[in-house]
């Protein structure tokens, strides 16, 4: 069987407290993916079949209503979350895709000149392990870093691709200068890998994605309601002293409609009110401030070795 670590900090997890005193750091993260998604019009092998309705458009023809249900994010979901961020004072990390920056790098300069973080969301929205060897893969994450960082003025620190990343991943991302990935979902803390760099984990579950499954969210209310009970648990747990991180997805094209809006305001307004009990941050202030705590004695490493 492959090696998995299945234990983790083995309940002693690290004594983190935050800048502000907080023992729990919760991250925004909106996705900018428009543009790169797969789409037989963009010269693709396949389009794209998730969004507001399944594609009935038969594979190898054009797509354009898929084409326009992912426009609509940019176009105007994405005002409308620079606003809501600026009217909140919210930090947040954009997971920027290579193709979709090179494509509308007016947009992802808008991002960077509000003080947002520009992370990699690979070249296009695809799963990392897909590729089928690391010089692809490499080709690829250059390409995507060099448009990022020609759009913002910030070489990204951070990556996160959909689903899962290749065996090489991290590795490329070290050689690379990355900082951070988070592509991981199994803990609650950043914790050191092997390859340097730090991981920093990314919720699933408090994602706007599940507007977009059957057994997920369908009224804003419902997003909103789930992200105030995780929020609570992890105060709770911060009161007897255990550390934490949460995030909080969202995408231009699912929540920037105007129903679902509503659970972005109301969400952010909240974290907003929680101020000096958590602490709001970007996610390389995270990895940054976790890389910098005097506890690397009481780390686990990945294979269970103390650090």
């Amino acid at each position: 069987m492959p090696e998995r670590d299945l234990v983790g900090y083995g309940g002693k997890p690290p004594d983190i407290v935050w800048p502000n005193g907080a023992r729990l750091a919760v991250s925004v993260v909106v996705n900018f993916e428009e543009g790169a998604e797969n789409q037989i019009g963009d010269g693709d092998p396949m389009s794209e079949r998730m969004g507001e309705v399944l594609s009935v458009v038969p594979q190898g023809r054009r797509d354009q209503g898929q084409e326009q249900i992912f426009a609509y994010g940019s176009r105007v979901g994405l005002w409308r979350f620079l606003d809501a961020l600026e009217a909140t004072k919210t930090p947040a990390t954009f997971y920027m895709c290579g193709r979709a920056v090179e494509r509308s790098p007016q947009l992802a300069r808008a991002i960077a000149d509000a003080g947002f973080e520009a992370a990699c969301h690979g070249w296009t929205w695809r799963a990392h392990a897909d590729f089928a060897d690391a010089e692809a893969e490499r080709a690829d994450l250059d390409r995507a870093t060099r448009a990022i960082e020609t759009a913002t003025g910030q070489k990204p620190q951070g990556f996160f691709c959909r689903g899962s990343e290749s065996p090489w991943t991290r590795t490329l991302l070290a050689e690379t200068g990355y900082f951070y990935t988070s592509n991981a979902f199994d803990d609650d803390l950043p914790y050191h890998d092997e390859s340097g760099l730090i991981v920093v984990p990314y919720n699933l579950d408090t994602n706007d994605m599940k507007f977009f499954h059957p057994n997920g969210f369908t009224r804003s209310a419902e997003m909103v309601e789930y992200v105030r009970d995780a929020v609570e648990q992890l105060l709770v747990e911060a009161r007897k002293g255990q550390s934490s991180t949460l995030s909080i997805g969202f995408h231009l094209r699912i929540t920037g409609r105007p129903a679902r809006f509503r659970a972005v305001a109301e969400i952010l307004e909240y974290l907003a009110s929680l101020d000096g009990q958590i602490w709001r941050a970007r996610r390389i202030d995270i990895a940054r401030h976790f890389a910098a705590a005097p506890l690397r004695s009481q780390i686990t490493s990945q294979h269970g070795e103390k650090t």
